[in-house]
């Protein structure tokens, strides 16, 4: 029985990650030939180009795409057993890259980050905080942190706890346009859409009942917060997060409408590449943000509330 080519299955992940055969070389600490030969190895035992090559450009072929992800899980796994073994015999070290949404990173993550680094010394964070939905695979995060009804994937997934989410209006708004009292009633309003919640506003009744609306309205934004002054200047009506309009509900800024009607229940979830070789430093990470991302709500309250406090 003939083994895989391992080293050059390693070599492709690395170009594919440094986006060319130079770089590859610079970070893996071979020689640019040496990358070449192995690229043109592989290329030969599977039958197939896995890159297109110009003097400008590097890209994948339609047949290197899907192996691309095979190799970074290779890669990786490999990775982690040498670290696992490695950390066996020492306190955890190393890099850990973690992303996180946007809103929810900085008033909830953040300080959960920092109290961790204070106690691992050893270890160093990339925190990458965006709305965007990474491939943790194709961009090599250790962790991603996903607000969602989560659909079934390859990845490793655990949910770390609920999410609330509220359909909210200004007070100005709805003395103007009027209180909806059915779902259905949306299509005659404004509404403010999400650009990363894909198809339309779900909604469930006790009795069981369902119904779902298009967005459809004058503003879009890829951030929930950016949706915010939106909704209190009167633009119309956004289907939100807990943690980011509960102090605005609070203090009757916004309303909360459409209370018998409930939008899907959503979590946040804590996801892995689906190796289940684990580094000791993300095992490390991943038991701290257990324990410690409870009510994403009373976070954000109490951020806002510190706020105030400095303000004054």
């Amino acid at each position: 029985m003939r083994l895989p080519d391992l080293e050059a299955w390693a070599i492709f992940a690395a170009v594919v990650e440094h986006r060319s055969f130079s770089a590859a070389a610079d970070a893996i600490g071979l020689s640019k030939a040496t990358v070449s030969k192995a690229i043109t190895r592989l290329e030969a035992q599977l039958n197939q180009s896995l890159f297109h090559r110009t003097s400008r450009r590097l890209a994948l072929t339609e047949a290197g795409k899907p192996l691309a992800e095979h190799a970074a899980r290779i890669l990786a796994e490999a990775r982690a057993a040498e670290e696992a073994a490695r950390d066996a015999a020492s306190a955890p070290a190393g890099r850990i890259r973690l992303a996180a949404p946007m809103s929810f990173g900085v008033t909830n993550i953040a300080p959960i980050i920092a109290d961790f680094l204070v106690a691992h010394p050893g270890i160093e964070i990339e925190l990458n905080l965006s709305d965007a939905r990474v491939d943790i695979v194709a961009e090599g995060y250790d962790i991603a942190l996903r607000i969602a009804d989560l659909p079934d994937s390859s990845l490793r997934a655990r949910r770390l706890c609920g999410i609330s989410t509220h359909v909210v209006a200004s007070p100005g708004y709805l003395a103007k346009h009027g209180m909806p009292t059915h779902p259905n009633e949306l299509g005659e309003h404004r509404l403010l859409g999400y650009a990363n919640s894909t198809g339309p506003w779900r909604f469930r009744r006790a009795d069981g009942a369902e119904v779902s609306v298009r967005a459809q309205g004058p503003l879009t934004a890829n951030s929930g917060d950016a949706l915010v002054p939106a909704v209190l200047t009167g633009l119309g009506i956004a289907r939100l997060p807990g943690f980011i309009i509960g102090p605005y509900l609070s203090s009757g800024k916004a309303v909360e409408i459409l209370e018998a009607w409930t939008p899907p229940p959503i979590g946040l979830h804590l996801l892995t590449p689906p190796s289940p070789l684990r580094p000791a430093r993300v095992e490390a990470l991943i038991a701290w943000l257990a324990d410690r991302v409870r009510d994403p709500c009373v976070t954000a309250h109490r951020a806002t509330e510190k706020a105030t406090e400095t303000a004054r």
